[in-house]
Parts: structure tokens; C-alpha cells; sequence
């Protein structure tokens, strides 16, 4: 019955407004899609994260997980 719904949208993880004012001190421009590709790369490594903390026994992801 629900084999054709689209998956479910993520929470974005990063904030928008800073992440286009970085862009744009660096005198760049930022596209529409950024934010979305950013955050993606965020779940990414979070992901990468958790798995390496479980590996390695623990529940706490630190900044080594990363």
C-alpha cells in the first residue's frame, strides 16, 4: 500500500542564514540547493559517527567519532 511513498523528508541540520553569510564573507555565492547538500553531508558523518561509537562499545559519540 505504501510501496510508492516517497521518503520522508530530514530536518534540515545546519542553519541556513549562517551557513550563506560564511559563503558570502568568503565572497562567494550560495545556490538554492546548499543548504540541503550541506545537511546531508552533516546526517553523513553523524551516521559514520554513531556506527564508530557502537564499534567501539560506547553510547556517547565524541569528537574522535567524527
Amino acid at each position: 500500500m505504501f510501496e510508492d511513498a516517497a521518503p520522508a523528508a530530514r530536518d534540515n541540520l545546519v542553519v541556513g542564514s549562517k551557513v550563506k553569510k560564511y559563503v558570502k564573507d568568503n565572497g562567494s555565492m550560495s545556490s538554492g540547493a546548499l543548504i540541503a547538500a550541506l545537511s546531508d553531508k552533516v546526517y553523513d558523518l553523524l551516521d559514520d559517527a554513531c556506527n564508530r561509537a557502537k564499534e567501539n562499545g560506547r553510547k556517547t559519540v565524541k569528537g574522535i567519532d567524527l
